[in-house]
């Protein structure tokens, strides 16, 4: 739920695939961009955001809807989506690439509220994830734990901007870009840390 990381998925998916084709494992972590407000969109805030979301769309050419977006009423948290990738990733890790694109479809694109359980059930079960599995597990303790622990981990590093992409190797974490930019641009760089990754 992150419009930014919505503009970002053509980018991502191509620099997925160039790391794979180098035998790299990717690993998909939420960061937790706005949980738990509990309080209703305000009209401003509203207004701001699909202003924002215009611009993105301007920039990456990604599909948005913007009529009937973000209803009275809604609350934008973003914690059950998060929540749903983590879910996905302990039960059915190569699914979880998919939820993702497919949530972000559904919430950007499609206008679904994808902060409602049913909703993410019926996502997961799209992304490949077994349907009765992932809504046995979706509100268990241990993914609202696993789901708060991917939170700590991105806060801990001081990542505040999304998306971001992190390479490591033995270890050490390497910061290929925090923010949107395009793949001419990181395609490149992703290429010198795979090879100097190759050499080491």
């Amino acid at each position: 739920m992150c419009s930014w990381c919505w503009g970002f998925a053509p980018v991502a998916q191509a620099l997925a695939e160039q790391a794979k084709a180098a035998g790299v494992e990717l690993h998909l972590v939420v960061g937790g961009l706005r949980t738990g407000s509990g309080s209703a969109l305000e009209p401003n805030t509203r207004r701001y955001i699909l202003e924002h979301w215009q611009a993105v769309q301007q920039a990456t050419g990604q599909p948005f809807t913007f009529e009937g977006a973000l209803p009275d009423g809604f609350v934008y948290d973003t914690e059950p989506a998060c929540r749903a990738i983590v879910t996905a990733r302990g039960l059915a890790a190569d699914c979880a690439w998919s939820l993702l694109g497919l949530i972000q479809r559904a919430f950007y694109v499609e206008g679904r509220d994808v902060t409602l359980a049913s909703v993410l059930v019926e996502l997961a079960e799209q992304a490949g994830v077994p349907r009765i599995e992932f809504a046995a597990a979706f509100d268990r303790a241990d993914q609202h734990a696993a789901t708060a622990a991917d939170f700590t981990w991105v806060q801990d590093l001081g990542i505040a901007g999304f998306p971001t992409l992190l390479a490591e190797r033995n270890g050490q974490l390497a910061l290929l870009t925090n923010g949107y930019q395009p793949l001419d641009q990181l395609s490149p760089l992703l290429g010198r840390w795979l090879e100097r990754a190759a050499c080491a």
